[in-house]
């Protein structure tokens, strides 16, 4: 991994398999991770959010992506960064840096939340 990278998680439509994930199909994966338990998926029905908890938190699962540059400005357009969503760091086991995206604002009132998108039973 070259350092013009970004060691981006993502924890919803991005990941392999979902139907976002065509905008990272071409960076490199790196590996199926999973967070300190810290944060917690917000289910905000097509698509997820991501939100600290630091009382209640969960090692929320995901992937990590090496990103290039030109992705990363795509993903932050797409992510409506800051509007929606602000790209900060998260704290991911076996590694320094990482960003994800997390809601700017408050999750909806009683918005069911889990540690893995979907949630189960969704």
């Amino acid at each position: 991994m070259n350092a013009a990278k970004t060691v981006l998680f993502v924890y919803g439509t991005l990941k392999r398999g979902e139907r976002n994930h065509h905008r990272l199909a071409a960076q490199e994966f790196i590996a199926e991770v999973a967070t300190a338990p810290r944060y917690r998926v917000v289910d905000l029905g097509p698509y997820p959010g991501l939100i600290r908890d630091a009382v209640n938190g969960l090692a929320v699962h995901g992937e990590l992506f090496a990103v290039g540059a030109r992705c990363l400005a795509e993903l932050d357009e797409f992510e409506d960064v800051p509007n929606l969503f602000v790209r900060e760091h998260i704290e991911v086991a076996g590694h320094e840096t990482a960003w994800a995206y997390y809601m700017n604002t408050p999750p909806p009132e009683g918005a069911r939340t889990g540690a893995r998108w979907p949630l189960a039973g969704a």
